[in-house]
């Protein structure tokens, strides 16, 4: 819609050569146009020659004068930046007459294309203010704004509502009085752009916004209660039904796609909501306080209250009042909340919900019945009188004053009709006040506007006596009961009530989501004032210190894991996730938990359920692992977004456990035993985070394999007494180079000799062993493919290899110890990890020093670690070690690096500690390898670990 035209490029309808006008002779030169010798106000002078002679719009002379426009554009460009004469001449001369009468000849849509697209480009690239004052003068833009052009043309629209949002960007409290006059009460611009804020091209809608705000944020202050007495009303009230239309069409949506076919149309409107909801708030931030009180009193009530809020206890289709599903209903609230932040507007909304009934849905106020009508509600969705375009004209034709023209200032749409010099106010008033037969004749804006700002005033009249209850000494459990809503009281809460009553999932959590949503963004919004969410002991998100919480919301987030820890619990795990972090926020004061024995015990009941629901899923397969090290991994780099959730349109569609949807994991129910492992897996490490928060306790033995102790390129090792295999590595492009092969309990590692230190080596590449894939090469025993890949970030992400080479040893014996032990060491190594998540579910583990390095502290010392290391800013020449061989044993067989825990005080070799000895390490072996409590060290025997007796060199 927005594309560039063709004829803009090829000169119109197939024509060879340009006319001799045509820039296409100005050399282009960094940039900028270069003219001749002769004065650009000569170029210029002749394009005015050119115009003067085709007034009259031709079919032979159209596109000459489409290119008199494009030039002259292009030389004012160039003059605005090099020559202040040039537009001396245009403002002269009046050059904009011209375009002013090419458009009202109705020449076709090809000059109007084209003369909007022109205009647009000269006013995007003017810079100098002198200039733009020139082009603004004498009111030819308001003319053009005001211009009735075909707006079915969609080209035509779209540079349109572009050349009205470039003329917006130029507004400032300077250049604001050539597009409002004060004296006739006008703002063309504003007026005109407003007109489209419904139309059907979301584009157009997205530029309608961008005026609108560019607007409002010039602190002119006559402009600013124009928009407040005459457009406020009209178009806030239209916007707020054209909100509330697009949801009650995106709740049809929800109840008819129960199979999840129509997701794109659904996504869309969920996406244009968003929008709408940024745009309110970006109107709410400009703080102009007089837009601010009209837009909150529009937004709660004529939308929020009586279509969202309405909705969450009342879902009898059958009543006058339009109402929404409750899921839509709180979905839409929880984005309100994570969005706007203003504060009388979320204050006035959490007010109702957390303490409000349906009173507040009545019909007026005793206070109001003698101003109007009975029949009229305080709060409820209908749709306008009139349509905003007509408002606009009857405000406009009411408002109109007579007064003199200003110099160089033509009032735009004058029409030599007469009006009194100036007006009775009183005769407004007595509109106002009419009788019941006269308020079906047509109501004007304007006396809307008082009456809602009448309304309003009185709506935080009524709301006094509920924020101002009086606190009182209270115990903890009184305070309780009255945040659950049961104290003694006369008090009648159903919003509340419907919150706590969504938390059960007995059968489902379709509805505890959104209820969590909305909690989560209401204590996370910082426009609410914390003492309204303490009455339900909801602490905002920097709450003060506290010794009670809310027992009965504690006891549901409770349930909510304890369903969830089932083996058919239907609770998914974004439900899950959310409502951990509700119960963290919930039991903490300051860092420090004030939960309560009983709940911590029914907390302690649900991490045991989900232990046993884990055992039934654990299995000696790789796959277990793979997953169980993937959840974590996945869990711990995208921890929950609740702004993003509440994005996805899918989950306002019933839970579905199938992944053809392609909805995420984490929003939908397992399918499949695979997906049942994983939710499994994701449920343990939950409860697991959960628990050992509440208690203060760090967590020792998650991950697997901790990044701080794995070994990584550059580490400097001492290798003395390791088995070492010489190689050369061939890799994927090609290129060679010389290592030596070394393998520890968890890693292979690629070293090369350190030239500064004899018998330590610099490792130059190091991968986990159960991450390789070990192949033999057909026609060269002495060679093995290996490739190692990245862990992947998600299960679902393909495999990133950050190894792939050829290995080349001397022969084939080497070849053969190298694959044996890799393959060795891969199954070792997955054998140990098992082992741990063993220890983990507390199943029985076979005593073994297989399972090394378990429980090891973050306070580990070199001592732990398989090679010890070397600090390379220590390195000296003065070390007795210098003048060591770089590898001592060399009658040894090469092939595994055997680990040495260097302890001063128990030198031995074979010492290995058992898991039980204290601290021990997550990410390497302590002592020796697995094997090495039953067969010798190759430390000590030159047969090595296979029995066979060789005696090799290494060069």
């Amino acid at each position: 819609m927005f594309g560039r035209s063709r004829s803009w490029v090829g000169g119109g309808h197939g024509k060879a050569a340009r006319s001799i006008h045509s820039l296409d002779h100005l050399k282009m030169s960094s940039g900028q146009t270069q003219f001749p010798e002769a004065m650009p106000r000569s170029w210029l002078q002749y394009m005015y020659h050119v115009l003067t002679k085709n007034t009259t719009v031709t079919d032979h002379n159209r596109n000459l004068l489409v290119e008199t426009i494009r030039s002259i554009t292009e030389i004012l460009i160039w003059g605005d930046q090099n020559d202040s004469s040039v537009f001396d001449f245009f403002l002269e001369k009046n050059m904009f007459v011209f375009f002013l009468n090419i458009l009202r000849q109705k020449s076709g849509r090809y000059v109007c294309v084209q003369l909007l697209q022109t205009l647009n480009i000269l006013f995007e690239n003017i810079s100098h203010e002198t200039s733009l004052y020139y082009l603004l003068s004498n009111n030819y833009v308001n003319s053009i704004i005001v211009h009735k052009f075909d707006f079915s043309d969609e080209e035509i629209m779209a540079y349109y509502i572009s050349f009205l949002k470039t003329l917006s960007l130029k507004l400032n409290n300077h250049t604001v009085h050539f597009f409002y006059n004060e004296h006739t009460n006008d703002f063309a611009l504003y007026t005109e752009a407003i007109k489209f804020f419904n139309h059907p091209e979301s584009m157009v809608r997205i530029a309608v916004r961008t005026i609108t705000l560019n607007v409002y944020k010039v602190d002119n202050q006559p402009m600013l209660h124009y928009i407040r007495d005459k457009t406020a009303v009209p178009y806030f009230s239209n916007l707020v039904w054209f909100i509330g239309s697009h949801v009650i069409e995106l709740d049809n949506c929800v109840q008819t796609d129960e199979e999840h076919r129509n997701r794109g149309k659904l996504s869309d409107l969920v996406a244009e909501h968003l929008d709408h909801l940024h745009y309110l708030n970006d109107i709410l931030i400009i703080n102009c306080e007089f837009l601010n009180d009209v837009l909150t009193d529009h937004l709660l009530n004529r939308l929020f209250l009586p279509l969202y809020v309405y909705s969450l206890v009342n879902q009898d289709k059958g009543g006058e009042r339009p109402k929404i599903s409750l899921q839509v209903s709180l979905y839409l609230l929880s984005q309100v909340f994570l969005i706007i932040h203003y504060a009388p507007l979320v204050n006035s909304l959490a007010e109702v919900i957390l303490n409000g009934d349906l009173s507040v849905f009545s019909s007026k106020v005793e206070q109001d019945v003698q101003k109007n009508s009975a029949k009229s509600s305080i709060r409820c969705f209908i749709k306008p009188t009139e349509t905003l375009e007509r408002s606009l004209e009857i405000n406009k034709q009411k408002g109109k004053k007579r007064v003199q023209k200003r110099p160089n200032y033509k009032n735009v749409g004058e029409e030599d009709e007469e009006e009194r010099g100036s007006e009775d106010n009183q005769d407004d008033l007595d509109k106002t006040k009419g009788t019941e037969a006269s308020s079906k004749s047509i109501r004007t804006s304007s006396e809307n506007e008082e009456i809602e700002m009448v309304i309003m005033e009185r709506c935080k009249l009524s709301e006094l006596p509920i924020s101002t209850v009086t606190e009182q000494n209270t115990t903890d459990e009184e305070k309780s009961a009255a945040a659950s809503g049961n104290e003694i009281t006369n008090w009648n809460r159903p919003f509340l009530d419907m919150v706590y009553n969504a938390l059960d999932c007995a059968e489902d959590d379709y509805y505890a989501l959104f209820v969590l949503c909305l909690l989560y963004a209401m204590s996370h919004n910082k426009g609410i004032d914390p003492v309204k969410l303490e009455r339900i002991q909801l602490p905002a998100q920097h709450a003060e210190e506290r010794n009670s919480y809310n027992h009965v919301l504690a006891e549901g987030l409770i349930r909510i894991m304890n369903y969830a820890a089932q083996p058919d619990g239907k609770i998914r795990l974004a439900t899950l996730e959310l409502g951990c972090l509700l119960l963290k926020q919930l039991v903490f004061s300051r860092n420090n938990s004030i939960i309560k024995d009983v709940h911590l015990a029914c907390l302690e009941g649900a991490r045991e359920e989900s232990v046993h629901l884990l055992r039934r899923f654990y299995k000696g397969e790789e796959i277990f692992l793979d997953m169980f090290e993937d959840e974590y991994r996945s869990m711990t780099i995208k921890p929950m977004n609740v702004e993003y959730l509440m994005m996805d349109a899918s989950i306002l569609l019933p839970p579905t456990g199938t992944p053809l949807t392609g909805i995420d994991f984490v929003k939908r129910l397992p399918c499949g035993d695979v997906e049942r492992t994983r939710r499994a897996i994701r449920v343990f490490f939950m409860l697991r985070s959960l628990s050992l928060h509440l208690q203060d306790e760090p967590e020792t033995q998650l991950p697997l394999t901790r990044e701080g102790d794995l070994i990584k390129a550059d580490d400097v090792l001492d290798l003395n007494n390791s088995d070492l295999i010489a190689c050369t590595v061939i890799t994927k492009d090609g290129g060679q180079v010389q290592r030596f092969l070394a393998v520890d309990i968890y890693q292979m590692s690629l070293v090369e000799p350190d030239v500064a230190r004899l018998g330590w080596g610099v490792v130059k590449f190091a991968g986990l062993l159960q991450d390789m894939q070990v192949t033999g090469v057909e026609d060269d025993s002495r060679a093995l493919n290996i490739i190692i890949h990245k862990p992947a970030s998600s299960p679902h992400s393909k495999p990133f290899p950050i190894l792939q080479a050829t290995f080349i040893f001397s022969d084939h014996i080497r070849c053969i110890i190298a694959k044996q032990r890799l393959a060795k060491g891969r199954i070792q190594a997955r054998r140990m990890k098992m082992q741990r998540i063993a220890v983990l579910l507390d199943l029985p583990v076979q005593p073994s020093t297989e399972i090394m390095g378990f429980g090891h502290s973050s306070s580990a010392t070199a001592q732990h670690l398989p090679f010890r290391f070397y600090d390379q800013s220590r390195r000296g020449s003065s070390d007795p070690t210098v003048q060591r061989s770089v590898f001592a044993s060399v009658d040894k067989v090469p092939g595994f690096a055997v680990a040495q825990c260097i302890n001063q005080h128990n030198p031995s070799p074979l010492s290995s500690p058992s898991p039980s000895s204290g601290s021990g390490s997550t990410g390497r072996c302590d002592s020796v390898a697995a094997n090495s409590a039953s067969a010798p060290s190759a430390a000590q025997s030159p047969s090595g670990l296979f029995g066979i007796k060789l005696k090799w060199k290494y060069f």
